[in-house]
């Protein structure tokens, strides 16, 4: 089974529980409500990982890494933002910490082509859509890692500046701060692509 595959989010009984009971009952050592914790938030941190990493394998290690850090400090987890908020922080700082440590930056020629589009649409169209994606990703790793944390939380995953904030570490002022650095120079460097 794919390792993807274990962040699928299950329906059941269990899916009923409040967030608020299933860390109440994993921090009392239920394995099994931290394993709910894991199915109902892994695909959202994982795309997140895999947007700021650029590689599903290494975004697969830095949420598993996440949720293992998460499960040995899960006694120090208060309550004061959400568990969702919680673990974003905990994984955005793991990317973060990946994304420093592999400078130089690599060429991020090695990022998978998107698959082709389906459905109707012109050779063409899919071959300029392609090449746009392409010269976004380009850009978005020429982002310090930073930025590029807090326009993917803000952009791709409809986060307040509170959450972000609580999520990176800094304040909302600098949240704001580095979202619109970020979006001036997207909206500069992808000026041909209007």
């Amino acid at each position: 089974m794919p390792a993807a595959a274990t962040y699928a989010a299950q329906e059941g009984p269990d899916r009923l529980l409040g967030e608020d009971l299933l860390v109440a009952r994993a921090k009392e050592g239920d394995d099994g409500a931290f394993a709910q914790l894991v199915r109902t938030h892994g695909p959202r941190l994982l795309s997140l990982a895999t947007r700021m990493l650029g590689d599903p394998v290494e975004a697969e290690d830095a949420v598993q890494d996440g949720f293992v850090s998460g499960w040995r400090r899960l006694p120090d987890y208060r309550g004061e933002s959400a568990f969702l908020t919680w673990m974003y922080r905990i994984v955005t700082n793991n990317c973060l910490n990946r994304l420093r440590a592999r400078r130089p930056l690599e060429d991020l020629d090695h990022i998978p082509e998107p698959p082709a589009p389906t459905g109707q649409g012109s050779p063409e169209r899919a071959a300029e859509t392609g090449a746009a994606l392409d010269a976004l990703s380009k850009v978005l790793g020429e982002l310090s890692p930073e930025q590029r944390a807090c326009w993917i939380l803000r952009e791709l995953h409809s986060l307040s500046y509170e959450e972000i904030a609580q999520a990176v570490g800094i304040s909302q002022q600098a949240v704001r701060g580095r979202i619109f650095r970020a979006r001036r120079y997207l909206t500069e460097a992808m000026s041909a692509w209007r």
